[in-house]
């Protein structure tokens, strides 16, 4: 059988991990730590290095690129001027869209300015609330103050400005934390549900989320941000029109990107002849590659990451449950052509159980979760495993 050509082997999207903090939330799980002598000039060394050969490996063509971390911000201005620059050395930069992550407590006039200059054009602001009680109980840095006079000044430097909210924290004042932001200018916010994960300071001291409490944060927040104009394009996260993130909907509609940096996650093309790319008419075969990085010390020492082929059938399911997260869900032809499979004929039964269950709604092609399939999503999209 011929192979035939299925993904759009262009790659536009950048994800380019900063590992480093001021301080380690009590909450947090992701690859992070503080900084020492050093440590950050043999990131920027290795990361140059890493940029090349994705450069050399890929047809790059950015569209979007989200720096994340960590704390980017936390980065001195030529630190972060110097990692800008490898980026467009070797991989160009965003038409579309430019992410930094901020830390409130690491913006200034100047600093934002500076930014901007580098062609960062959208702010994603770890506020999580403008409560000084509830910040202190999360083991935040900055105080409100802090954060309102950060979002204040990326509005007024030209920035689209996200604030990320958790909810769900005891005792949280979830409306003025939601009315406060919406006054302050933001055209996007990302509500996420306090977590605790194994291994967090937050795991260790027995701090628990009341199911109860998870709930009404999750209706409260559409409700209260639905009243001021926001729509609710993705399960945490609002926008106003336009002010969607481009680049975190290139995740969810399941596209390629390169993953940049320790512990980055990348979602690669598959490489005709060498690990897929194009899939055997009876639509076997590797379509793409889901690849992340080692942590730091032993990403510096030159390890190789941990890389997975990803075949038709994991490649519809993994689509399904980033699609389904959506509002507008997922168009089950588009699916098809992109993977080879026909996704409504292959999985009938369990798009028809959910419907009948009223967490799937299906019209067309269109194939969307409903709000009461939203919170049991995870073992909405099990049915199709």
């Amino acid at each position: 059988m011929s192979p035939v050509p299925i993904l759009d082997p262009t790659v536009r999207h950048l994800y380019v991990h900063v590992p480093f903090c001021p301080s380690i939330c009590p909450y947090c799980d992701f690859h992070v730590l503080t900084r020492k002598a050093g440590m950050v000039e043999a990131y920027l060394a290795k990361l140059d290095e890493e940029a090349a050969r994705l450069a050399d490996a890929y047809d790059v063509q950015l569209d979007t690129v989200y720096l994340g971390g960590g704390t980017p911000s936390f980065l001195r201005d030529a630190e972060l001027s110097a990692l800008a620059g490898s980026v467009r050395r070797h991989l160009g930069w965003g038409r579309v869209e430019n992410t930094l992550e901020v830390n409130p407590g690491t913006v200034s006039v100047e600093r934002a300015a500076l930014w901007r200059d580098l062609g960062l054009d959208r702010a994603s602001v770890g506020v999580q609330s403008l409560d000084d009680a509830t910040l202190k109980f999360l083991g935040r840095q900055h105080d409100a103050r802090q954060a309102r006079e950060a979002v204040s000044t990326l509005v007024d430097t030209g920035f689209r400005v996200s604030g990320d909210l958790i909810t769900a924290v005891p005792r949280q004042p979830l409306d003025s934390d939601i009315d406060g932001l919406v006054e302050l200018g933001v055209g996007h916010i990302s509500a996420y549900t306090l977590t605790i994960e194994p291994g967090t300071e937050f795991a260790r001291r027995g701090v628990t989320v009341e199911e109860d409490d998870e709930r009404r944060g999750f209706e409260r927040t559409e409700e209260l941000l639905t009243a001021r104009g926001f729509t609710r394009y993705e399960i945490s996260n609002y926008a106003l029109v336009g002010q969607e993130s481009r680049h975190n909907l290139s995740y969810w509609q399941g596209r390629t990107y390169l993953g940049l940096g320790p512990g980055a996650a990348g979602h690669y093309p598959a490489s005709p002849g060498v690990d897929g790319g194009w899939v055997m008419e009876d639509g076997t075969g590797i379509l793409t590659t889901r690849r992340t990085n080692p942590h730091l010390h032993e990403w510096l020492a030159g390890a190789v990451g941990e890389a997975e082929g990803i075949d038709a059938h994991e490649f519809v399911t993994d689509a399904l449950f980033m699609g389904l997260r959506l509002k507008a869900g997922i168009d089950l032809a588009d699916l098809s052509r992109r993977s080879g499979r026909d996704v409504r004929a292959v999985y009938t039964a369990p798009i028809e159980r959910n419907v009948s269950r009223g967490l799937l709604v299906l019209d067309g092609d269109r194939l969307q979760a409903t709000p009461a399939g939203w919170w049991v999503l995870n073992q909405v999209v099990a049915d199709f495993l």
